[in-house]
């Protein structure tokens, strides 16, 4: 079932994408085809293949960054070329992604139910579990715009982005949901780029989570200070 005129103006799709050709196309494809958007953007991060390409051939409107800047920074430069009011995001590497998985996550979101939705890839029920009850940290997510430009700018970096829209919503009490996308997968980097890169990416991911994390924890102690200081002046 298509969406009526006035929710289709009110989505854009973003798949941020750095060396996805074989994968990016299909998922472009599906969003596509879910009829959801008036716009499916991907922004390609300085790839050397063919993302670019397979990904304006799928249906896409490709944003070419020359240089690569990460994830994160792609995520704002796409939402940037974009005007609607809720933006979701896809990965570019998802394996079995259906357009059932696509209305799912956006749907709630757009009759406003929630002011973020958040799909996670299915792995098996322990692990779907915690999924849920851990930092949202997937690249499947709708949210409003006014939340994605309310998160502070240095929180957008490397993989902490998706945990600061998180922190956001939490701490401002804004209403998230949660969906697990049955048989939705992803490609791993040790997949991509064998194992010893795909291993220094995955420390290089979980370092900056860290690091993130501290941040967030840092500046929220400063502000309570702050908000307990007592001026005598």
């Amino acid at each position: 079932m298509n969406q009526s005129t006035g929710e289709l103006l009110k989505v854009a799709a973003i798949v941020p994408a750095h060396n996805e050709e074989g994968r990016v196309g299909d998922v472009v494809q599906v969003l596509v085809s879910s009829g959801m958007f008036s716009q499916v953007v991907v922004v390609d991060d300085g790839s050397s293949d063919r993302t670019a390409m397979e990904a304006e051939l799928a249906g896409a409107t490709v944003l070419l960054i020359s240089k690569n800047i990460g994830k994160a920074s792609a995520m704002v430069r796409g939402v940037a070329a974009t005007t609607t009011p809720v933006v979701c995001f896809f990965d570019a590497d998802l394996l079995g992604l259906t357009v059932d998985h696509v209305r799912s996550v956006v749907s709630p979101v757009v009759r406003g139910e929630l002011v973020m939705n958040v799909g996670l890839c299915d792995r098996n029920t322990v692990a779907n579990w915690f999924a849920r009850r851990l930092p949202l940290v997937s690249g499947q997510r709708a949210l409003r715009r006014d939340v994605f430009e309310s998160v502070p700018h240095h929180q957008m970096v490397g993989y902490g982005a998706e945990m600061a829209f998180d922190q956001y919503c939490r701490s401002n009490h804004q209403s998230i949901g949660v969906v697990v996308l049955k048989g939705l997968g992803f490609v791993r980097k040790i997949q991509k780029v064998g194992f010893f890169y795909g291993l220094v990416q995955y420390i290089r991911m979980i370092l900056q989570l860290i690091v993130w994390l501290l941040m967030v924890k840092l500046t929220v102690r400063r502000s309570n200070k702050s908000k307990t200081r007592v001026d005598f002046s």
